[in-house]
């Protein structure tokens, strides 16, 4: 356990230093650039390594399945009671977008290799491939419905490069294809420096968040979103469906994860409240090292 929180306080290490650059060269750091140069330009490079890495089996797309049908589930319940509890549309569309959004890239599969080991990846890679074409389509579009038209919505999600990254990634494995040890170690260059970036990135803006920007309504309806009904609502599906207990542990992992960075970096891009978001993933963050502490031991009886 301590090895396991060495490792996620090690990943927090680049958020601390993100912030500390924000804080040292201020306006001459212009976040707004990484932001593009990161979800333009190094995200295609995480997902095409990370599904090119090895050959992938029918059980690792139906965990998947599963993680998606629940998101997707979800979503479409809260959205009636969106319309409730948020009369802004920025603050509705970080609801039902930031709340199914977790961090199952930079941490769940760093954390599933510290608790599983090497045979969790072709899991935890594919289940963060779901959560990337969920964010990435609808949570693009949601995001960006918040400042642009909707045919200007649906265009921000085509133009999205880790799309059709992904989908290359895909082609590639199924044709049963393997990559020069050239080309893979230039692709996992740029996939570390996707995962660094995004690190990064979000510390910069957590530098610029106040205490006004923390909403506690905000705050109370999407932790109780991501912290309790969707690991409930995996917990029920797994124990009704009698899923392996390794898979169970892993789906339930990637459910339990905080807020994705990459809400920071959509928010950011399509103008959505990006340093109330901020605060809302650092909140989750935090609130993360002691809930999974607490409750894993627990889950792994």
């Amino acid at each position: 356990m301590v090895a396991l929180l060495v490792s996620i306080l090690g990943i927090y290490f680049f958020v601390a230093l993100g912030a500390f650059a924000k804080w040292r060269f201020r306006e001459e750091l212009h976040d707004r650039t990484l932001i593009l140069v990161s979800v333009y330009l190094l995200q295609p490079f995480l997902t095409f390594w990370g599904l090119t890495t090895r050959p992938l089996k029918m059980e690792v797309f139906t965990l998947s399945f599963w993680y998606l049908g629940i998101v997707m589930a979800l979503f479409f319940l809260m959205v009636p009671f969106a319309r409730r509890l948020f009369g802004d549309k920025k603050r509705r569309a970080i609801f039902l977008v930031a709340s199914l959004c977790g961090n199952t890239g930079n941490l769940g599969i760093p954390l599933g290799i510290a608790i599983f080991g090497d045979m969790s990846v072709p899991y935890t890679t594919m289940i963060n491939l779901a959560n990337v074409f969920f964010v990435n389509i609808l949570g693009v579009y949601i995001y960006s419905s918040g400042s642009f038209s909707p045919r200007q919505s649906v265009m921000n999600v085509v133009k999205m490069p880790i799309l059709w990254s992904a989908v290359a990634a895909l082609a590639v494995n199924a044709a049963g294809w393997r990559l020069p040890e050239s080309v893979e170690s230039v692709l996992r260059l740029g996939a570390y420096a996707s995962i660094v970036m995004q690190l990064l990135l979000f510390g910069i803006y957590l530098s610029q968040v106040r205490v006004e920007h923390i909403e506690k309504r905000l705050v109370a309806a999407v932790g109780s979103v991501k912290f309790f009904l969707l690991p409930l609502a995996g917990w029920v599906v797994m124990r009704l469906f009698h899923f392996p207990p390794d898979a169970t542990k892993i789906l339930l992992l990637e459910l339990m994860t905080p807020l994705a960075i990459a809400n920071v970096n959509f928010a950011a891009l399509f103008k959505c409240r990006p340093k109330e978001v901020a605060a809302l993933v650092f909140v989750s963050s935090l609130f993360f090292l002691l809930y999974f502490l607490v409750l894993w031991p627990l889950i792994s009886i």
